[in-house]
């Protein structure tokens, strides 16, 4: 008569897991932390530091977001082949 529950496994942080959190917060710690940027100098082909400190990171940001995508359909392959099906 007694059921057993039921558990469902919590979330796995791996490593892989923690390098895309990284890639994917890095773009708003960047942007987030004003003073670190907000000044005229060293100014590159004549824009202000603080212009293209900015479209810098929309470049970067790109590539952290693509690696973390990358990542995550490889972990998510590795988690469905250990598991033997062909889970998304």
């Amino acid at each position: 008569m007694s059921q057993t529950p039921q558990t469902t496994p919590g979330p796995v942080v791996t490593p892989v897991r923690v390098v895309i959190g990284l890639c994917l917060l890095a773009p708003f710690v960047a942007m987030l932390w004003v003073g670190s940027y907000a000044k005229t100098d060293p100014v590159l082909i004549g824009i202000p530091f603080f212009y293209w400190y900015q479209m810098l990171w929309v470049l970067i940001s790109t590539v952290l977001t693509m690696v973390a995508y990358k990542l995550w359909q490889r972990d998510q392959r590795a988690r469905a082949d250990r598991k033997g099906g062909a889970e998304q």
